[in-house]
C-alpha cells in the first residue's frame, strides 16, 4: 500500500423520487458538492475528520461514511486503515442527498485505493448501510446515481439491479428552505396502505416519465411529474410548497416536487432561461414568507461522485 497516496473526489448533491418514483428513481446534479479525501493509514481502521461546521459523529459506526466503509472493509481479505476528511457542502437534513453523498463518496474514494476491485454495484450496496444508519432503511436512490450519475432506476434492492437511464437536456432549479426536514421522520408520517386506483395512476406516471426521458419527450415528462401517494401528505412539512409548485410551473417549469424527503424542492426545465425564471418566483415565495432559504439552477450530473486531480 503507498499509505502518501492521497484520493481526493466531488460528490455530488442527489435528487430522489423525481416526484413518482419514491424508492426508485432518482438523478445526481452538478451542484452543490461535498469534497473529501482519503489515504491509508498504519493501522486498521477509520478514523474521520471533519473539515466542516456540521459537528457529525466522527466514531465509523455512528457515520453515514463509516458505515459505508465498515461494509466495504468485511469484505476484504485483510485488515486495513483509512483516513477520511470530510468537508460536506450539502446541508445535511436539506433533502438534496446529504448523508448519500457522504456515504457513496466515501466507498468510491476508497476503492480507487484500493486498485478499483468493487464493481458500481458493489460500492452502491456498501453505500446503503450509510442510509440505512441516517433513515433506518436501505434504500438507493440517491446512492445510486450518485454513483452512477445521471438518471438511475433502482428495479429492486433485494437482489440490487439498477438501470441507468438516458435523459434529454434537463435543466434543474432547486430551493432549500433552511429548516430541517428528517428522512427518518418523512418516512414516519407515510400511509402504510395505499387505494388502488391510486396506485395505478402513480404507476401509470411512473411508466410515462420513465418513456419521457428515454424518447427526449418533455411535454410526456411534464405530465408525468405527478405524485399522488407521497407529495399530499409530505408536502405538509414544506412552507410554501403549493405555492411554489403552482408559481414554478406557471413560469414555464415542467414539472417537479420534494426532493427525497425535503425541504428542498426542485423544479424541472428545458432550457436555462426558463430554470432562472423558476429561481425567482422560488425566491418570492420565500421572501414573502421571512423563511431564509437557498437556491441553485443547476444540471444533472451524468459522472456521479469525479475524482479531481492535483
Amino acid at each position: 500500500m503507498a499509505l502518501d497516496k492521497i484520493i481526493r473526489i466531488h460528490s455530488p448533491a442527489t435528487v430522489a423520487n423525481m416526484v413518482c418514483g419514491f424508492d426508485i428513481l432518482g438523478f445526481a446534479v452538478n451542484e452543490p458538492y461535498d469534497e473529501m479525501r482519503i489515504r491509508f493509514t498504519d493501522s486498521p481502521g477509520i478514523s474521520i475528520v471533519n473539515e466542516d461546521d456540521y459537528q457529525l459523529p466522527t466514531q465509523p459506526e455512528k457515520n453515514v461514511a463509516g458505515a459505508a466503509l465498515l461494509a466495504l472493509m468485511e469484505e476484504l481479505d485483510a485488515p486495513i486503515g483509512f483516513e477520511l476528511s470530510i468537508c460536506k457542502q450539502i446541508k445535511p437534513g436539506s433533502g438534496v442527498g446529504s448523508s448519500a453523498a457522504s456515504a457513496a463518496g466515501a466507498v468510491v474514494a476508497a476503492n480507487r485505493l484500493l486498485q478499483d476491485r468493487f464493481s458500481k454495484e458493489d460500492l452502491v450496496r456498501f453505500a446503503m448501510n450509510g442510509e440505512k444508519l441516517a433513515s433506518g432503511v436501505k434504500h438507493a436512490d440517491n446512492i445510486a446515481p450518485c454513483i452512477y450519475g445521471g438518471v438511475t432506476l433502482i428495479r429492486s434492492i433485494f437482489p440490487l439491479d439498477i438501470i441507468a437511464l438516458t435523459a434529454p437536456p434537463l435543466y434543474v432549479t432547486i430551493v432549500h428552505p433552511q429548516i430541517e426536514v428528517r428522512t427518518s421522520d418523512a418516512r414516519g408520517i407515510l400511509k402504510q396502505q395505499v387505494l388502488l386506483k391510486d396506485a395505478i395512476r402513480q404507476w401509470g406516471n411512473i411508466a410515462g416519465l420513465v418513456a419521457g426521458l428515454l424518447q427526449s419527450d418533455y411535454e410526456l415528462i411534464g405530465r408525468s411529474l405527478e405524485d399522488v401517494l407521497i407529495e399530499p401528505v409530505r408536502s405538509i412539512l414544506i412552507p410554501g410548497f403549493d405555492k411554489v409548485k403552482k408559481f414554478s410551473k406557471e413560469a414555464g417549469a415542467l414539472g417537479g416536487g420534494i426532493s427525497g424527503s425535503g425541504p428542498s424542492i426542485f423544479m424541472l426545465s428545458e432550457n436555462e432561461t426558463t430554470a432562472r425564471e423558476v429561481e425567482k418566483q422560488m425566491k418570492e415565495v420565500y421572501e414573502s414568507l421571512s423563511l431564509a432559504y437557498h437556491t441553485y439552477v443547476t444540471t444533472i450530473n451524468q459522472s456521479g461522485v469525479t475524482f479531481v486531480e492535483e
